[in-house]
């Protein structure tokens, strides 16, 4: 026959387990106080990098993270570039002209161009054949090159005259003063402005049988070979105020203004002077 225990007994081994899961319930830590542990014992890791971390899930997460990534570049793209610095020091396109002065002296091929001799050869009467044509000849020159844009210095010319045989060698001789003004534009070639005064003596196979007085003032183009050297060409016009006389033939020759264009080709050379 087997006995049943009473409805409120329970067997001893089962009270002893209750009893040994209840101490081992109140000795083991709560759930949350284990984590709580385990979390702060972890060394914690940068607010920043949370925060990427966290702007970068939800920049994953979110559905529109790649279009605002995209208009944050398209703006930055679109910003203006700051302006470029500049070098404190600025290299010059050339380097700064010598400030020298120069003696400068040289020969030049001429050319007399008569435009209208005046009364010196009227246009009808016995005088009608010109004793003053144009001409072909040579200049020499020489003046003192300053280390500005001017030029100043004298020139003696001679040129062989068209006389329509009136004369066996009619010579056209100048004495004059001239000047120019040569801009500095940074080449080798330089353009200039000349203009001068002068007198003249007119005659046969050097002979002076009349003169005069005369102004000029041209344009000019110079080459500068080298520090030493310089080619050039230029044009004047030239009026010139002729006395009137009697010619070997006799005839007598008025007073006026026989108007010429010059044509030059030169060769000149410098010598240094000094330094400014």
């Amino acid at each position: 026959m087997r006995l049943r225990p009473p409805p409120g007994a329970l067997p001893a081994a089962t009270l002893a387990a209750s009893a040994l899961l209840s101490l081992t319930a109140h000795a083991a830590p709560p759930e949350g106080k284990a984590e709580g542990d385990l979390s702060s014992a972890a060394p914690d890791a940068p607010a920043d990098a949370r925060t990427g971390e966290a702007a970068s899930d939800g920049a994953l997460a979110a559905p529109g993270g790649a279009a605002r990534d995209a208009r944050t570049i398209d703006a930055a793209a679109a910003r203006p570039l700051p302006p470029p610095v500049k070098p404190r020091v600025e290299l010059a396109a050339r380097p700064p002209p010598l400030h020298v002065e120069y003696a400068q002296y040289g020969v030049a091929l001429v050319a007399e161009i008569s435009l209208d001799p005046g009364a010196v050869c009227p246009r009808s009467g016995p005088l009608y054949s010109c004793i003053l044509g144009s001409g072909g000849g040579l200049a020499i020159r020489g003046g003192y090159r300053s280390p500005g844009p001017w030029y100043f210095g004298g020139a003696y010319q001679f040129t062989k005259m068209d006389s329509s045989n009136l004369y066996r060698l009619g010579i056209f001789q100048q004495l004059r003063a001239e000047m120019r003004y040569m801009p500095d534009i940074g080449y080798r070639a330089a353009p200039y402005f000349s203009a001068g005064i002068g007198g003249v003596v007119y005659g046969n196979e050097w002979g002076v049988e009349t003169g005069g007085a005369l102004i000029f003032g041209g344009v000019g183009v110079e080459l500068e070979v080298s520090r030493r050297a310089v080619l050039g060409v230029s044009c004047v016009y030239r009026p010139v105020l002729i006395a009137g006389w009697k010619d070997t033939a006799n005839y007598e020759r008025g007073t006026g203004i026989a108007q010429f264009v010059g044509f030059e080709l030169l060769l000149e050379v410098r010598t240094e002077l000094g330094r400014r």
